[in-house]
């Protein structure tokens, strides 16, 4: 394995690790703003209480659920544009061939 292969295997990590960090801190930042929203509408009863928790969970997680098949969909129909297989790496390398 040489050197730069090494590197870059590394920086590859690295830059994942970031990625998974940053999307750590915004989706607390996200949670922070939905709950006090939660909180100022009150339409689900007492702020703490047991059924507004589970209100908050069941939409959040929905629109999770959403939000992935959507984003799911568009990496496909990309892939589909470029001519790549979901075994294909993440790395667009492949698509200077393929053009």
């Amino acid at each position: 394995m040489s050197k730069y292969r090494l590197r870059l295997e590394i920086l590859q990590k690295i830059s994942t690790l970031a990625t998974a960090a940053f999307g750590l801190v915004a989706a607390l930042a996200w949670n922070s703003a939905i709950q006090d929203l939660f909180k100022k509408i009150n339409i689900f009863g007492k702020p703490d209480s047991l059924l507004v928790k589970f209100m908050y969970a069941i939409m959040v997680t929905i629109i999770i659920v959403v939000v992935t098949i959507l984003i799911g969909r568009s990496t496909n129909k990309l892939r589909e544009r470029l001519n790549l297989n979901p075994e294909d790496s993440d790395s667009l390398e492949n698509t200077k061939d393929k053009k």
